[in-house]
């Protein structure tokens, strides 16, 4: 544990609990909103999770070589995590797109109606 000093220690726990609460509050939203998509937005965030306590794991026990292999899986969540936060963005903007496309064809409607 010596491996960090406390400032970076305070900064690394920080943020995994930071990305804790916003997959928690991503997957709130979606609720509100019905929107399935936000839901895949905060499944889409677990890798990046993963990724981070590997590397809290691996500082926690001072860099030990018998562990490397969490350097190598942190490495590959992360990959993971950057492909899947970039489809759960993409389903995010299509699912925005038909609503969009959905709001217009009734805005449409109303006006016809009225004339």
């Amino acid at each position: 544990m010596h491996a960090l000093s406390i400032p970076t220690w305070i900064i690394h726990v920080s943020s995994v609990i930071e990305w804790i609460v916003a997959i928690w509050l991503i997957w709130t939203y979606g609720e509100l909103t019905g929107n399935r998509s936000w839901w895949g937005l905060s499944l889409a965030m677990l890798p990046a999770l993963v990724s981070a306590m590997c590397a809290c794991t691996w500082h926690y026990f001072d860099n030990p070589e018998s562990l490397e292999w969490l350097v190598t899986l942190q490495a590959t969540m992360t990959l993971v995590g950057n492909f899947t936060l970039w489809v759960a963005a993409v389903l995010i903007w299509r699912s925005t797109k038909s609503a969009d496309s959905e709001t217009d064809v009734i805005a449409a409607q109303s006006i016809k109606t009225e004339s």
